[in-house]
């Protein structure tokens, strides 16, 4: 070692080691990157002293967009696909069917449906119940979809909560039986068009007029003005009389001692004058037919007359033709049953004498 004379040596000055960067008294409870400083760990906990959150902060923020850019696609998504439904359901001009309704099976003819204002309100209610089933079924999938893709971006094992929703469907399935099949024989029913607001309609206990139909209730009025409730899964059997068209069928009773063929021919000319009167034409579709003879019994002769009439009008024509051809047959006196034929040989004889 050399020693210059009058200096005197000094000892090297320790250099200082910089102090670690960990923030002053962080709990013990704290994850391991609270003590990073500057972290966004170590801000988020020491804002919230919320282990959990401090851990999955750095996560959060790095998957935020792309859970923004999920939600806004499906936002957008749900509004295309809804937009589209409406469009396909809408009734258009002059009561066009809705393109969606058009490949399936309409049961009305071509000229019923320019005729009968209640087959436009049908098909309004149709085209919307199934459409409000798409929209239901579509914005259902569709966040579903991204509720499912948005815990798989920030790393949630999807398997237990799959498997719990399928017990948990199995479960309402069985314990929801007849509000599932109401719901599904409701679906069958508008797509296949069984019935409509409207319709006359035979459902077993209840026969009346459609008042509502829904995808688990239809709503019918009977003639003496009884609202009837009937759930779709309950309903085994439709008898529809006013779909398409309708017959009205008029039977006439005669004597024994009447001329068949005459009583045919003066029953055939009432219905028909009365089918061009201008308040039945209007309901009549085609001519009157004439059957013939429907049965013989002992009271007398039975015939019947048809007569091809609008959808639900047939009542009214039938009344209208039979009151007709009462009228004739007593202008042109052909006899009556036996027990209305009796009575008015004894109550005319009793006039006579």
């Amino acid at each position: 070692m050399l020693i210059v004379p009058g200096i005197v040596a000094q000892p090297p000055t320790p250099t200082p080691s910089p102090e670690p960067s960990v923030l002053p008294d962080v709990p013990i409870s704290a994850p391991a990157c609270a003590s990073d400083a500057g972290s966004l760990c170590a801000r988020v906990f020491s804002y919230t002293h919320a282990s959990w959150l401090s851990r999955s902060a750095d996560a959060i923020v790095s998957h935020a967009l792309t859970v923004l850019l999920i939600l806004v696609v499906a936002l957008i998504l749900r509004h295309a696909v809804h937009r589209g439904i409406r469009r396909l359901t809408s009734v258009g001009g002059a009561g066009r069917v809705p393109r969606l309704l058009r490949p399936l099976r309409d049961r009305a003819a071509a000229s019923l449906r320019e005729a009968a204002p209640q087959m436009i309100e049908r098909r309004a209610q149709r085209a919307a119940t199934i459409g409000s089933v798409l929209r239901s079924f579509s914005t259902l999938l569709i966040y579903g979809v991204a509720f499912v893709l948005i815990l798989g971006e920030f790393g949630v094992n999807l398997a237990p909560i799959i498997a719990s929703a399928g017990i948990l469907g199995v479960a309402i399935g069985f314990g929801a039986q007849n509000l599932v099949r109401d719901f599904l024989s409701g679906i069958f029913m508008m797509l296949e068009d069984q019935y409509g607001v409207g319709d006359v309609v035979d459902l077993g206990e209840a026969v009346g007029t459609v008042e509502a139909v829904g995808l688990r209730v239809t709503t019918l009025r009977d003639i003496a003005g009884t609202v009837w409730y009937v759930r779709n899964g309950e309903v085994l059997r439709v008898g529809n009389s006013s779909q398409g068209y309708s017959v009205a069928v008029v039977d006439i009773p005669i004597g024994h001692a009447a001329d068949v063929d005459d009583a045919l021919e003066i029953a055939e000319a009432a219905a028909v004058r009365e089918c061009a009167e201008p308040g039945i034409a209007a309901k009549v579709l085609g001519t009157p037919e004439m059957l013939g003879v429907q049965s013989v019994t002992a009271e007398g002769v039975l015939l019947r007359l048809t007569v091809r009439t609008r959808p639900g009008e047939q009542w009214a024509v039938q009344r209208a033709v039979a009151g007709e051809v009462k009228t004739a047959f007593d202008d042109a006196g052909v006899p009556a049953p036996t027990p209305f034929g009796g009575l008015g040989a004894s109550t005319a004889g009793k006039r006579t004498t």
